[in-house]
């Protein structure tokens, strides 16, 4: 499914399982017809023989068919260790009509979670606003990803009013309390008030320390492109309100567009040059662009580390 981002559509789903099911199911129907057919592979119980390992566990009657050595998995084995990073803070709010940031990353989470699931790869939650709110071990059982969704749906049904966020002070502690190499995986969009050069600067050195502990990360960038990132309001007065401080103010788009996107498009190109000095995927995901991006990017990530 390339889009999911429609009301109707979404109500019509029963829970995030389903819905996490349809999205990545879908989504691997579509591999075997694209450039990413060899990552099929992964989503199989079974994964190539590496020689010189025990035969113990060697699909015989695979081997019978296929003429290829593979090992059949089990529920316990692991091959990575992912943590996914959820900003719930009120500005992921955005839009009050239609799918917000903070639903369509719920959405993207509880797929990327479903995807983990089948790949036999042991993923973490961790939810965070100015602080870190929530956060729970890595394991890849059936009942470890239901206990999660659970999460996920209380964050659903009950979004944060007027709270403000501080990724800085959220990467410091993951890159401080996650000790294994790990996959970090962050869904905000990586907005703060009073964004100046010194808490710019601030924020680099938290990334930069994700990366000092050998950690390799991937940021989807969660926007409503439209709004946001175009400024596309009508020609006419409008009444904005700050999500996270409460402040308010009247004024006519077309007065402050252009300040407004040099002053994003400053901040972005920064973002985007502190990553990949670094080493970091920041990918844009726009709330209106479904998910398939998101599970490619991932799965581009994860086959460079494994």
């Amino acid at each position: 499914m390339s889009r999911l981002n429609d009301d109707q559509q979404i109500r019509q789903l029963a829970n995030l399982e389903l819905l996490a099911r349809q999205v990545v199911e879908g989504f691997i129907t579509g591999l075997h017809q694209s450039p990413f057919h060899g990552f099929s592979v992964e989503f199989a119980e079974h994964r190539l023989y590496n020689n010189g390992e025990s035969v113990k566990n060697i699909d015989w009657k695979l081997l019978a068919r296929t003429d290829k050595l593979f090992v059949k998995q089990f529920e316990e084995e692991t091959n990575l260790r992912c943590f996914l990073l959820l900003d719930t803070s009120s500005s992921m709010n955005f839009p009050e009509k239609g799918i917000n940031k903070l639903q369509f990353s719920i959405y993207a989470v509880a797929s990327l979670m479903y995807l983990f699931k089948k790949q036999r790869d042991a993923f973490g939650l961790c939810l965070f606003s100015d602080k870190i709110d929530w956060i729970s071990a890595a394991k890849s059982t059936n009942t470890h990803l239901f206990y999660l969704y659970a999460e996920l749906e209380k964050v659903y049904n009950q979004p944060k009013a007027n709270t403000n966020t501080n990724i800085t002070d959220v990467l410091h502690h993951i890159a401080q309390e996650v000790h294994q190499r790990s996959m970090i995986i962050i869904f905000s969009d990586m907005l703060e008030n009073n964004l100046s050069d010194d808490k710019l600067q601030a924020l680099f050195a938290a990334i930069q320390h994700l990366k000092y502990n050998k950690h390799e990360v991937v940021i989807f960038n969660v926007s409503d492109k439209q709004k946001e990132l175009d400024f596309n309001f009508d020609n006419r007065p409008h009444h904005f309100i700050d999500m996270e401080s409460g402040e308010q103010v009247k004024v006519h788009p077309g007065k402050i567009r252009e300040a407004y996107l040099s002053s994003l498009a400053h901040y972005k190109n920064q973002l985007k040059l502190k990553c990949a000095q670094y080493n970091i995927d920041l990918v844009d995901a726009n709330i209106e662009d479904g998910y398939s991006n998101i599970l490619k990017a991932y799965l581009i990530k994860r086959n460079k580390m494994v």
